[in-house]
Parts: structure tokens; sequence; C-alpha cells
């Protein structure tokens, strides 16, 4: 909490003989007193708990001090004696930002900017520090970071989150999290091209894939994803509250959007899946895609676990086609359907065979809620794609990129299709061909969810569209 007083700060703080100007959220008060009288010391988080009884012991031997917190008014009116209130310092300090990867990144051009003044204020001083931390050799332990380094983000974090929230407890993991640290551009893992590959049901199976709920699915693909545009939002999703953190508030994809973005049905059975041992995942392949035992085993032991690889997949619904196994067919189609689309993972190629469990009675299969499956899904990727150290998005990134299209008009250059009929998925309306998408890819999405006001939101996209879906 003691620290040198040449450490770079966001605002330039000026000192006087009679009282250490406010800037910003720095505050200063001098006091006389009797063992410190003359120095001078910088307490942070003096608001409360340790800060605020150092900084009180302090002011009581002649100190003078420097106190750096958030909401400080009332917690220095007490200790000058004073009954001060926030409303008398609330024109100096600014408006609090949630805490964005984009924030960080101003907070650090703002230090590096001012940093050379500050040193030059304050350089007369440094004689003074010292002696401050002789005698309190212990309170400089507490400015160590978790990294070790001395005035690293620790001590912001023993008041609050940085331009966000104060409440520890509600961001727990903000310190893994992207808004916390730099990170380029997420890599987008879509294997929704692959439908392509294995086209529409023939005619055999079509009634029985449309019974399930899953046939939107088929022409309800973006081609081309933005990675700069999901990465923007990305940074400002916790997995804490499954919201997206933006100026305007916070904002999430809801089953609402499912069901007008992609048709599924979001009222039903829950399907429970659960892992799924390789030998189990062979007992279902043989079972439910009459596949021999050895074409099960050597299949599974290529993927080293209970999945398959897609491609595999298609020639086993190739292959049920031509010996008019149709309801087998209609399986294989239909896991290469979820697997491409709805469920897709990081490998690329694979997709897990727990699924096939949920198309075992066909005419069950229409009960389930998909699109429920589908948002805890995205959720889930979301959550994991939000930290420092992922690099990949997976999941059903048609969802994501269509939900952000129809919500927020001023943030992407997207175009909608003329052709469109209000019969069809909303998100088959938006044209995301390489055509399309061109010249996007630099867009300064940022700034403009940083710039994001409450009029800039479409906030019900889909009144008109209610009435037919």
């Amino acid at each position: 909490m003691l620290r040198t007083l040449a450490r770079v700060f966001k605002r330039t703080i000026t000192l006087n003989n009679d009282l250490l100007q406010k800037r910003s959220r720095f505050y200063a008060t001098r006091v006389g007193g009797r063992r410190l009288e003359g120095k001078v010391a910088l307490i942070t988080g003096s608001a409360s708990r340790l800060g605020k009884a150092t900084a009180h012991e302090f002011v009581q031997h002649g100190a003078q001090i420097m106190t750096r917190t958030r909401g400080l008014g009332c917690a220095i009116g007490r200790l000058v004696g004073r009954d001060r209130h926030d409303d008398h310092d609330a024109a100096d300090v600014p408006e609090r930002r949630r805490p964005t990867a984009s924030a960080h990144r101003q907070r650090v051009h703002q230090m590096t900017a001012e940093g050379r003044d500050m040193v030059e204020d304050v350089a007369d001083m440094t004689d003074d520090v010292p002696d401050l931390a002789a005698e309190a050799p212990e309170m400089r332990a507490d400015v160590q970071g978790a990294d070790g380094a001395e005035g690293s983000g620790a001590d912001d974090a023993a008041e609050g989150f940085p331009s966000g929230p104060r409440d520890q407890s509600v961001l727990a993991s903000f310190a893994d999290h992207v808004a916390h640290a730099e990170r380029p551009d997420l890599k987008l893992v879509s294997h929704e091209r692959k439908v392509t590959l294995i086209g529409r049901p023939v005619p055999e199976i079509e009634g029985l894939v449309a019974a399930t709920g899953l046939s939107p699915l088929i022409d309800c693909s973006v081609i081309t994803g933005d990675p700069g545009l999901i990465s923007a939002f990305v940074e400002r999703w916790y997995g804490e509250t499954s919201t997206f953190h933006l100026p305007v508030g916070e904002l999430t994809i809801t089953l609402d959007d499912v069901s007008s973005l992609l048709h599924l049905p979001i009222a039903g059975a829950l399907h429970s899946f659960h892992a799924l041992s390789m030998e189990e995942a062979r007992f279902l392949l043989t079972e439910l895609l009459e596949v021999s035992v050895e074409e099960a085993r050597a299949e599974t032991t290529l993927t080293r676990g209970a999945y398959v690889r897609l491609g595999w997949v298609r020639d086993i619904y190739e292959k049920r086609c031509q010996v008019r196994r149709w309801i087998v067919a209609a399986r294989a189609y239909l896991l290469h359907l979820v697997g491409s689309i709805l469920f897709a993972n990081k490998s690329a190629t694979y997709v897990h065979v727990v699924h096939l469990d949920a198309f075992r009675d066909l005419a069950q299969s229409g009960g389930y809620a998909w699109g429920v499956a589908a948002l805890v899904h995205m959720y889930d990727q979301l959550d994991e794609a939000c930290r420092t150290t992922t690099r990949q998005l997976a999941g059903y990134l048609t969802l994501l990129q269509c939900w952000i299209y129809e919500h927020f008009p001023n943030v992407h250059q997207c175009v909608t299709d003329d052709t469109y009929q209000e019969t069809s998925p909303r998100a088959s309306r938006w044209l995301t061909s390489k055509a399309h998408m061109k010249g996007i890819t630099e867009a300064p999405y940022r700034a403009r969810c940083d710039a994001l006001t409450v009029t800039d939101v479409s906030w019900l996209p889909y009144t008109e569209h209610r009435g037919v879906r």
C-alpha cells in the first residue's frame, strides 16, 4: 500500500503547501502531528480496512498523505473530522465503465502519455519516502501483485476491478479474463461448411429429419465468420453473469433470439448427455448405425476417444442410403448435422458419439428443446473464450454473429438479402459470403462497442417476425 511517489498515474497531481489538490480520483490532505511531521506518504485503498486505519494513523502523527481510492468523499471526511459526502466529489470522478480490454488499452495509453509529467511534479518529494518505508516495511508487501511485481494491478483488485464493479465476488475470475490482458483476435472454429458436403437429406428421410425440429439448421449458416466482430464482443462476456457488459448495460442471447434466428424448438424435454467411455461409444455405433465391432473399434482408436470423424459419418450415411436403411441413414445424417453446427467443437473434424443417443427413437427426438441445448453450448464456449489463455472459439457461431447483426446495427457492416421472406429463420437474411464480408476485417469494432448508446441498440428486432415464426 505504501509505494514510491514516482509511480506513473493516469492524472497529474500538483502539490501545494497547505493542500494537495485533487485531480480525478486522487485526493490529498495535510494536518498537524508529531512523529511523521514533514513526511509525505501515498496510501492506496484508504477507504476501508487496513488502508483506512493506516491513513488515520499517519494523519494523527502529522504526515501529509495522498490517498488513491474510489468513492473517497465520505472516507476523507471522517478522516479529517468533516462530514463530507460523495456528491461533493462527483464532478471530479469519471463515469464508471465496465472492465473491457479496450478500457485496459486506454489506461495504458494514458499512463504512458502522462507519466513523464508526473515524475517531474513529484521528483522533489522522493527523498522523504525511504524513511517512511523503513518505518512500515510490512506495508510494502501489500502492493505485491500476483506475479510478485510491485505496482501491479493487485492493489486495484483489492478495492475493486479497474473501471468496473467494486464487489470482487461479482466477477470472481476477472484476473483470468481477456479484459485483464492483451490477446489477438480469436480464431473461429466452424464446421458449418461441412453441411454442404453431405447436402440436403434424400427425400426418403426428409420427413424424419423435419420431425426432429432440426431441419432449419440445413439452410441457416453463416458462410464467412467475422473474427474481429466476435472477438470484440467476447472481450465483454462474463461467465459469472452470462452477459455481455456494454456501455448500455448487460445484454445476452436469449431463447427468444434462438427461436427467431434459428426456428429451433425452445420448449420440450431436455436430453441429458453424459460422458462416454470408448466401449460405450462403440456399443452405440454398432447398435444405432449398424457398423461392425471392428469398424467401431478402428474409428474410436483413430480418434483416441468417444468421437468419430465427420467424414466417416458421411460415408456411413451414403452406405445406409444405398441399402435403403432409412432410419439408420437418418440417424447418421442428424449426427453429422448437430456435430457440424449445433454442437461444433474445436477439433474441426470430430463429433462426439454421445449425441447419437438423442436419435435412438426419432419419434421422441422431435420432443427435445434443441434451442435450449444450442444456447447452453454457446454459453459454455463463450465462458471459455473470454479467458486470456484461449485462442479459439467454437460452438454455433451463426447464432452469435447473427445476434450481433440484429441487435447492434451500428457496430457491423453486414447487409441483408432483399429476397428474404419472414417465414424463414432470421439468421438466413444476412449475406455472409466472402464477397459481402470483404473489407470488414479491419473495422474498428472495439471503438464502436465503446461508443454504444441506448439508441444504437435494436431492442426489439423480431417484432414483425414473431407472428410468422
